[in-house]
């Protein structure tokens, strides 16, 4: 016996079977005969019939073994054995052959007595689906043989047993294929050599059962049937990605508010690293037929249209709506996920179909701009309620900026439609576009409720910031109207149109309250107290600044012509009072009346232009009427009159 032949006894002897079992006795006849240097003239065919033999002893004394071994490991322990230097030359020729023996006993049915059913399954649970298989294979082929020989003619019930064991067998495989897809994408790490099996597993089924063959005996249709496991390959894919993007967490609304945005974060971070796992772990253990890469990618994005159509069923409100539209827009396709660039070239994302049917994204683009007209009549509203609480209540006067007065009103309004224009156009310039229209409604509804407002609010308090407020509210609009047109490019026809009225009813308030401030003045006019110069000369004046100055911080032209309405009404005014029929005076008190209204009428002359009047053109119609009041003479009085006439010819 050589050298190599006690090595291996010795290996066999420290095993805890005695020396006298059956099975270490065939491996004592066999060993020495591949040890042994003599066996190089022998027939290579006795090596195989021990190596097999080897094999049905094995299976059929497998329970009793403490160690099972697939034959596999039999093939190791042939291959490690060291052959002696005098057959050396034969050494490659031996081992091609034992190569080729032990890939035959991985499919072939071995001799000896077959497994059972429950041995076979203990084989598929252990995940040794390829010994598995050439186990049901034989028991498939054995059955189908007996059924051609009519041997179940008289017990068709056993043969529909067996026929039966070998399709639950066969299923029972199925199901640990699928098991093994929908495991990858759940655990950290790849069993690399449990996918290379399943992919060799499914090529030899397919070899085996090329189509179906045609039997007449009931339930022999299951017999030689394709199994069709790249199929459910494919579908263990699609129920694995499935699984997977429902299992990502997600927070309850109660839990956090901005559960959604959450969810989609770590739906972006997971997925993509499951598919560079794929990518990088998994795809290599397939052929390239399988397109490995296409078909996670499509069953992924199957999956997450499927999670995102749920999603969005849900009543969600405008963030959570805006969450949603961006992540499919502007998330899904970009760097961050699908277009990542170590995904490229492998996957592809052209031939994808839409993430939501037109018909979800048009309903989320629907409840969106529905959300943003609530969001956007409650922004408007906090805007009025601001001013009445922090301005109108408080009546803190308006800054001064540029010598105007200021007021927040159109960069609040600017900045709302801007802002959300931007968040729209994120998504697509449709949304945009509605968003932009839905603004401009809600600020033509809001405008003429904002000054309604201030004018009741006006004729409660009857507060002297009513003319500065006004002053700021005019300037404000205006700018309104500019940064629609310039930054926005909207038609503001329809806006103007607004404000035309807004400042209408704006200006008749304020030209009403100034005829209640000075009316009573005017009234005094050539009474004894206003001739005797117990009213100041200047006290219309003062009554009249008090509007008028604010005039001067009210953007042009619209400052310059109410400040010119109020310098005419107040000489018209004016006039009206000293033309009015009086008591007699004589010569001396007719003197003293019209240099008191010259006086007057200068102060209030000066007043106004101060105040950015350019209509001093008005003040010479009061010193022609004074003139003709302290006028003696009556041929004089007559071409004081036709010069008044001739200057102001509508005062006739």
């Amino acid at each position: 016996m050589s050298t190599n032949t006690n090595v291996y006894l010795k290996r066999s002897a420290s095993e805890p079977e005695p020396a006298t079992n059956d099975v270490e006795k065939e491996k004592m006849e066999v060993a020495p005969e591949l040890g042994s240097p003599t066996s190089n003239d022998e027939n290579t065919g006795f090596i195989e019939r021990g190596f097999k033999t080897m094999l049905s002893i094995r299976k059929s004394k497998r329970k009793n073994e403490k160690e099972q071994e697939g034959t596999g490991t039999w093939r190791r322990r042939l291959l490690s054995f060291q052959f002696p230097k005098s057959s050396e030359e034969n050494k490659t020729e031996i081992l091609d052959g034992l190569e080729e023996i032990v890939d035959k006993t991985e499919t072939e049915p071995t001799e000896g007595k077959p497994l059972s059913v429950m041995e076979i399954n203990e084989l598929i649970q252990k995940k040794q689906l390829l010994e598995a298989f050439a186990s049901i294979k034989y028991m498939e082929d054995e059955t189908i043989a007996e059924r051609d020989t009519e041997k179940y003619k008289d017990n068709p019930q056993e043969f529909l047993r067996k026929t039966k064991d070998v399709d639950l067998l066969y299923s029972s495989i199925t199901s640990m294929i699928q098991s093994i897809v929908v495991g990858t994408l759940e655990h950290h790490t790849v069993e690399e050599s449990t996918l290379t099996s399943l992919v060799t597993l499914i090529a030899r089924e397919e070899t085996a059962h090329p189509s179906i063959g045609n039997a007449a005996d009931p339930g022999s249709d299951l017999l030689g049937a394709p199994r069709k496991w790249r199929e459910k390959w494919r579908e263990a894919v699609n129920e694995g990605t499935k699984k997977r993007v429902l299992s990502i967490p997600m927070a309850s609304k109660e839990e956090e508010k901005a559960w959604l945005d959450l969810h989609l974060s770590f739906l972006q971070k997971y997925l993509l690293e499951d598919l560079l796992k794929i990518k990088s772990s998994v795809k290599k253990c397939y052929p390239e037929e399988y397109q490995v890469c296409e078909v996670y990618v499509e069953a992924f994005h199957h999956a997450i249209a499927s999670h995102l159509q749920d999603l969005s069923q849900r009543p969600l409100e405008f963030n959570e709506l805006y969450s949603l539209l961006d992540w499919v827009a502007n998330t899904y396709h970009s760097e961050l996920f699908l277009g990542h660039s170590d995904l490229k070239p492998e996957v592809q994302t052209k031939n994808l179909s839409l993430l939501l049917t037109t018909e979800d994204w048009d309903r989320l683009n629907d409840d969106y701009i529905n959300s943003v007209k609530g969001k956007i009549k409650t922004y408007f509203g906090n805007i009025l309620m601001l001013e009445v609480t922090e301005k109108w209540e408080k009546e803190v006067p308006p800054e001064v900026k540029d010598n105007l007065y200021q007021s927040s009103l159109s960069f609040d309004i600017q900045t709302i439609i801007g802002e959300h224009m931007k968040l729209s156009e994120a998504i697509s310039k449709k949304l945009k576009t509605k968003t932009l229209e839905l603004c401009l409604a809600e600020l033509h509804e809001f405008i003429p409720r904002f000054g309604e407002d201030f004018l009741e609010w006006n004729a409660v308090h009857d507060s002297p910031m009513f003319a500065p407020y006004f002053a700021a509210y005019i300037n404000s609009f205006h700018d309104l109207l500019s940064g629609l047109e310039t930054v926005f490019k909207v038609n503001t026809e329809e806006l103007q149109k607004i404000l035309a009225a807004l400042t209408k009813n704006f200006r008749n308030v304020f030209l009403n309250k100034l005829r209640t401030k000075t009316q009573p003045l005017l009234k005094k006019i050539l009474t004894k107290d206003w001739i005797l110069a117990s009213e100041q000369p200047n006290s219309l004046a003062v009554a009249v600044s008090q509007f008028s100055e604010h005039l001067q911080h009210t953007r042009q032209p619209l400052g310059q012509e109410l400040l010119c309405h109020v310098h005419k009404y107040v000489v018209r005014e004016y006039i009206v009072q000293i033309i009015k029929p009086k008591k007699k005076m004589n010569g001396e008190k007719r003197q003293q009346v019209s240099e008191r209204i010259n006086q007057e009428a200068k102060i209030l002359n000066n007043a106004l232009i101060d105040h950015g009047s350019d209509s001093s053109w008005l003040l010479p119609a009061i010193s022609h009427i004074a003139k003709i009041i302290g006028e003696k003479r009556k041929d004089r009085i007559k071409e004081y009159v036709k010069e008044l006439t001739q200057d102001y010819p509508d005062i006739s």
